[in-house]
């Protein structure tokens, strides 16, 4: 079975670096963090056999290091898709970095057996 059975979203900034990569990988912690799921164990598979499919939105994609991000999951099969999307905001006094905001959506899916 490779059909999704969970999306998980979160949220993440980089206040004052400007980090697109960090802001992306807070958003996928609020997304892995908020929820507690034991899809492995109810499908009867290891969490090895799980299959995350990552679509992270900033306003700067080509600034995000997804093998950084990759380093965020504990166990699973991932692939990432990153794209336009997030905010920047630019610093009041309008110097330095802006503030950096990520969006994640997560998609779960397990590799069953013979499937």
């Amino acid at each position: 079975m490779k059909d999704p059975m969970i999306v998980e979203f979160g949220l993440g900034t980089s206040l004052r670096r400007g980090s697109y990569t960090e802001a992306a990988a807070r958003a996928i912690r609020a997304a892995l963090w908020r929820n507690s799921i034991n899809l492995a164990e109810y499908m009867g598979v290891g969490k090895e056999d799980m299959r995350i499919e990552v679509h992270i939105g900033c306003a700067r994609p080509e600034l995000v290091d997804t093998s950084v991000l990759a380093e965020v999951f504990p166990y699973g099969a991932t692939s990432f898709v990153v794209g336009h999307g997030g905010l920047d905001v630019a610093r009041p006094e309008g110097v330095g970095n802006p503030t950096v905001m990520a969006q994640a959506a997560l998609v779960v899916s397990v590799e069953m057996q013979g499937g």
